[in-house]
């Protein structure tokens, strides 16, 4: 088989794995040799802030696998078109893409083959040959194996920038269901471990960089390295009966535990000659862009996982609304909130305004007192906003927040923000669009 068709096969394959973005990683260049760089931004389809869209090649080293996940397209018992690429292969492939100005990273995942030692091997050998043999400074996510022995998780981490291992389902019971050869314990005892060495890594930099300031600006120690943008994890949604309120308590049971970067939501998509344990379709989209919302409100804006799954019904999220707003309209009580004298906590929670914007009218108020029309100016979504504030110039009109059809009015409808009743006077309504990066606020 030619390298393109291998690339068409386990590209294609990697595409139900979502957590390929990332950040936060050490910056690094090539101008004192070597080839490549990070930035320290989000990598796979991010953008920097000079507006360049950076991007990881993301594929397989082979979608074979001896395992028979039920939800999986790849599983041993799937009648799909294999392929396999050599190390020499996906380190060639990721030089070339990375010199052609590309991408600028890898992310790289595969299938079990012959066992999890040797799969995990060859993905550490990948990573090892970019780092040193070609002095590859580029961004390097690896999918790692929970079974694969520690000391090959320990190298992992010490060639890549970020490491996840997928928990792939909410609840242990259907994990043994539908995915009989994982373990969970062992995936939560891998997880345990490298969170062990990523924090050894940083308090050594930290001692370090104490050794360097003491020695008055001189040369800094050599500090341990071990995946300094930490590590992640993927769930599949709808792919058993798991509520919304299973899948957010063990997001936040997993960042307690591991100090997770990100938990990355992936909706369960039907699949040839599926086992009959298995949905016969799709959940709806938006349910994974309302956990995503969720998520944000966890790690952001001091929301419990009570408190989010309350703005629902029976345990799942209401799909209509953003998680905030469904809040905000089931506790009605503590609002209007003064834009000038509320505090930070209480802002975070109101419908519209983001922790940027909060922080941003913190600091303006000390000067001069915010108004509705300053709000306009950061393009803050008023029609949103209107009812759970006040301001110089705005109170919302008397019975407001009373109404029965208040959500009615909130809802945008075919796109377009409704102004009746809720806008104050002489400010626009701007299209209300779905907006993953911007309808959590």
């Amino acid at each position: 088989m030619d390298l393109r068709r291998k690339l068409e096969i386990l590209a294609d394959a990697a595409k139900y794995d979502a957590s390929c973005a990332s950040s936060g990683t050490e910056k690094r260049d090539s101008r004192d040799g070597g080839l490549g760089s990070t930035e320290g931004m989000g990598i796979c389809h991010a953008y920097a802030p000079d507006g360049r869209c950076i991007s990881l090649l993301k594929v397989l080293l082979t979608n074979a696998c001896v395992f028979d996940c039920a939800y999986c397209i790849n599983r041993a018992s799937s009648n799909v078109p294999r392929a396999r690429f050599t190390v020499r292969e996906i380190v060639d492939l990721t030089l070339d893409f990375y010199r052609r100005n590309y991408i600028e990273g890898l992310f790289l995942s595969s299938g079990i083959i012959r066992s999890p030692d040797y799969t995990m091997e060859q993905l550490v050998r990948v990573a090892r040959e970019l780092r040193e043999t070609h002095g590859f400074r580029g961004y390097i996510h690896l999918k790692t194996i929970p079974d694969a022995a520690p000391e090959l998780l320990a190298e992992a981490g010490r060639h890549a920038d970020r490491l996840s291992i997928n928990v792939e389902l909410p609840q242990p019971a259907s994990l043994k269901a539908l995915a009989p050869e994982k373990d969970e314990g062992a995936i939560r005892l891998a997880m345990a471990g490298l969170r062990t060495r990523i924090e050894a890594a940083k308090e050594a930099r930290k001692d370090a960089e104490i050794t360097r300031v003491a020695m008055s600006g001189g040369p800094r120690a050599a500090a341990p390295r071990f995946a300094p943008a930490g590590q992640s994890t993927q769930m599949i949604v709808g792919a058993d009966a798991s509520t919304d309120a299973t899948i957010l308590g063990t997001s936040a049971n997993l960042y307690g535990s591991y100090r997770l970067k990100r938990v990355y939501f992936s909706a369960y998509s039907p699949i040839p000659d599926a086992p009959s344990v298995l949905p016969p379709s799709a959940p709806p989209l938006v349910r994974e862009h309302r956990l995503y919302q969720a998520d944000w409100l966890m790690r952001f804006y001091g929301f419990s996982t009570s408190e989010i799954v309350a703005g629902g019904e029976g345990g799942m999220l209401d799909l209509e609304v953003d998680p905030k707003l469904a809040w905000a309209l089931k506790h009605r009580a503590i609002f209007p909130l003064d834009l000038n004298r509320a505090d930070r906590e209480l802002l975070l929670r109101v419908p519209g305004l983001g922790a940027k914007t909060v922080d941003r009218i913190i600091s303006s108020r000390r000067v001069r007192a915010v108004r509705m029309a300053d709000l306009a100016r950061l393009r803050v979504p008023l029609r949103k906003l209107a009812p759970f504030v006040t301001a110089p110039d705005h109170r919302p009109r008397l019975g407001l927040l009373d109404r029965a059809d208040l959500r009615g009015l909130l809802v945008p409808r075919d796109g377009l923000a409704d102004r009746a009743g809720i806008l104050p006077a002489g400010l626009v309504a701007r299209p209300a669009q779905l907006s993953l990066f911007a309808a959590h606020a």
